[in-house]
Formats: structure tokens, C-alpha cells, sequence
């Protein structure tokens, strides 16, 4: 079997004779053009940080008492894959598994919608 062969005077390689590469090339671009399984709602996030939350992380996400995360800003996927693993025991914190298991999947991906949708800015000391 020959490599990949190229045209001549063109930009961008054109890869041909072996599907299998096209094929590699394609199937990492499918779980982009899915999407999430469910859109994540962020008023519905927002509202469920002001039932649920914000005591402890505060609306904003800024942390209101000292053993509690700072949440605002932070990644989607992480706030997602911890409220998970507090729910599901994996993660052990007493007050965050109450909470967690409170929570449907449905609004896991709120929350998580909700604070990784604020923005935040860092300034380094001087």
C-alpha cells in the first residue's frame, strides 16, 4: 500500500487511495456537530443557584464562607463531572452530597451553564 499521495501546487494536502485516513480524520469531527445530549438552560441555572447555591458559593460564584469554592468561571465539564461525583459518593463531602443528590442531571447542566458562564478576571500581586 502507497502513503498518502499529494496534488502539486495546492495549499492543503489532499489525502486519497485510503479511506480509512478520511475516515480518522472525520469521526473525531461528529461529537462537534452533536452537541451535548441537552442544551443547558441558563436562566433555569441561575434559578437553581438562588435556590440551591448561593449560600455557600454565592450567586456570582464568589464563595460567602471560608471551606466553601470559589465557582464563577470555572469550566463547564468540571462542575459537572464534581456535582456527579458528589452525588454518586465517588467525591466525599458531607453538605455537597445532600445538595447533589437534591440535583437532576437536568440540573447539574444548569448550574454548571450558570457559573461557567460568568466572567471573571485575574490580577497577578505586584
Amino acid at each position: 500500500m502507497s502513503g498518502p499521495q499529494f496534488r502539486e501546487n495546492t495549499r492543503a494536502p489532499a489525502v486519497t487511495g485510503n479511506p480509512f485516513i478520511l475516515l480518522l480524520l472525520l469521526v473525531p469531527m461528529t461529537g462537534m456537530l452533536a452537541g451535548p445530549s441537552h442544551s443547558a438552560d441558563l436562566m433555569a441555572g441561575k434559578a437553581k443557584v438562588q435556590a440551591v447555591c448561593q449560600t455557600c458559593h454565592g450567586l456570582d460564584g464568589k464563595a460567602t464562607v471560608p471551606m466553601a469554592a470559589n465557582l464563577s468561571g470555572q469550566q463547564k465539564e468540571y462542575l459537572i463531572a464534581q456535582l456527579e461525583a458528589y452525588r454518586s459518593g465517588k467525591r466525599k463531602h458531607e453538605q455537597m452530597a445532600i445538595v447533589a443528590k437534591l440535583l437532576s442531571d437536568e440540573d447539574i447542566e444548569n448550574v454548571a451553564e450558570w457559573y461557567s458562564s460568568i466572567k471573571v478576571t485575574i490580577e497577578l500581586p505586584r
